[in-house]
């Protein structure tokens, strides 16, 4: 009954937040962070990402960027494929482009905790999106549509919406929408457009307006940058016209993110100077850079400013076409201070780091190191034996990606692990315990390290059975004492992505 009231709280305050708000539309290439924050600068109240695919945003490792102060979402390859910031925290919704349940829930679980919303393309009629069945594709197999959302909204604590284009009939986009608003989903995007038609074709908002009326969650209004929103007035005309809740602006923020303005739109060229500035300071790549300034300068791009933009090839040589070199100067300064100051920290492998309630270090478990008898894992257990604690116990979680390992050691109340992964269970358990033995003070067994003294059970028994009485030898830390692990340390390193396999073990 509880967990029941907990529910319907939840989504009572997320569908909520979609009531009467004036959003960034998600847009490829442009709905990029230095946009989404320009937009929210200027009025918006939500602002979503572009459209990111399943499959790829399934192999990125949630990365904390100490140098940028954001949280990145990195591909193997290294290349982000989505970047935030806390400024957007409570007002992003990252889209994503999906034709499978499971790989939907493992990709939000990813992410739930760094943004507001997750919502699902079915509006997309371009290729990139409706291969494999996703985007507008989905709008023929309303099955699968009902599954992914019902997937998200029972598996995620974070308000859950889809964004459609309109069916050919006003039946089936009535029947489509209800059946969607059945799955428990707390806002639907509108597109009043059908899946053939492109932004030359007039919007249908007679479309949009009959979903408004026969559903009770917020319709959100999208489609009407050509011919109705050309300030900010006309949001507020287009969501009475189409009697919509919300109102999604797309190409209209594009050109110029001052529509959400409710004292008019800005110059172009200081909207202009505003973006690249979020650009520089949040390392957005030039190339993108470049594409988002041209959409603002869409017949202007021949200009001598203009032209002196395609020519760019870097964020400091657009800087430079825009007169704001000094900011990009005075910001790379400061961020190479940040950078410096970390790899300063980074480059000791014994400097730990606190992420959340776990101490962490770089470590990693290299077998030749360890060449004795007894492991790190040993060294840790027949240390808490003779100290009459708990036995330290292993939390191993598995990413999905690369099927790496990573685990955190409980030892007297207190959590460990390495900020590296491992190619097995084994491995991770033993770099964690190497985290916590380091922070203790312990010996580890590594190579060149004096004797312990450590005497293991098998031999335990034996010295019993040769010298019955005789005091076991266990763990001799000499004029080694423990070190406190309360330490002052700083956040910095990846956390342990959501939605991974947990196993618990015992030494």
């Amino acid at each position: 009954m509880t967990a029941n009231k907990e529910n319907m709280t939840a989504k009572s305050v997320g569908t909520k937040c979609f009531q009467n708000i004036n959003a960034l539309a998600p847009m490829v290439r442009v709905g990029t962070l230095p946009m989404r924050l320009l937009a929210l600068d200027y009025g918006a109240d939500m602002v979503y990402s572009e459209e990111l695919i399943d499959i790829k945003m399934a192999q990125c490792q949630r990365v904390v960027n100490e140098v940028l102060e954001t949280v990145d979402f990195v591909a193997p390859d290294e290349r982000v494929m989505f970047r935030t910031c806390k400024k957007e925290k409570q007002r992003v919704v990252l889209q994503m482009g999906t034709a499978d349940p499971d790989r939907a829930l493992a990709v939000a679980r990813l992410v739930e905790n760094d943004v507001a919303a997750i919502d699902i393309n079915m509006g997309c009629p371009k290729e990139y999106s409706t291969k494999g069945g996703m985007g507008a594709a989905l709008l023929s197999d309303p099955d699968r549509i009902e599954s992914i959302l019902r997937t998200l909204v029972n598996g995620v604590s974070k308000p859950v919406t889809c964004k459609i284009r309109i069916l050919p009939t006003l039946e089936e986009t009535l029947s489509l929408v209800k059946r969607i608003e059945s799955t428990g989903v707390n806002a639907i995007g509108v597109h009043g457009r059908f899946k053939d038609e492109r932004p030359r074709h007039p919007v249908h908002c007679d479309f949009i307006k009959a979903v408004s009326e026969n559903v009770s969650i917020p319709v959100i209004a999208n489609g009407g940058s050509l011919d109705l929103i050309k300030d900010h007035a006309d949001i507020d005309e287009f969501r009475r016209v189409t009697g919509a809740s919300s109102v999604m602006v797309a190409r209209a923020a594009m050109w110029n993110p001052s529509v959400f303005r409710s004292q008019g739109l800005l110059p172009l060229e200081e909207v202009m100077k505003e973006y690249l500035k979020y650009a520089v300071r949040y390392d957005n790549h030039a190339f993108n850079t470049k594409y988002c300034l041209c959409q603002m300068l869409r017949d202007k791009v021949e200009s001598p400013m203009g032209k002196q933009l395609l020519s760019a090839q870097t964020n400091e040589d657009i800087c430079e076409a825009y007169g704001v070199q000094d900011y990009y100067k005075k910001t790379q300064a400061e961020l190479q201070t940040r950078r410096d100051a970390m790899e300063t920290n980074l480059s000791d492998p014994n400097h730990p780091v606190l992420d959340g309630d776990v101490t962490t270090m770089r470590v990693k478990f290299e077998r030749r190191e360890y060449p004795g008898e007894f492991s790190p894992k040993m060294f840790l257990l027949e240390w808490s034996r003779k100290e009459n604690l708990e036995q330290p116990t292993y939390e191993t979680v598995q990413r999905m990606q690369d099927r790496a390992f990573q685990s955190i050691v409980t030892m007297a109340g207190n959590k460990y692990r390495s900020t590296l992964w491992e190619k097995s269970k084994k491995f991770a358990e033993q770099a964690a315990a190497i985290v916590c033995l380091r922070v203790l003070g312990l010996p580890e067994g590594r190579v060149g390290e004096e004797y312990s003294g450590l005497v293991g059970k098998r031999k335990r028994e034996e010295k019993r059975m040769d010298a019955p009485g005789e005091e076991d030898i266990s763990v001799e830390c000499g004029a080694r004492k423990r070190h406190s692990a309360e330490l002052l340390v700083s956040s910095g390193e990846p956390t342990i992505p959501n939605g991974v396999k947990h196993k618990t073990s015992t030494v």
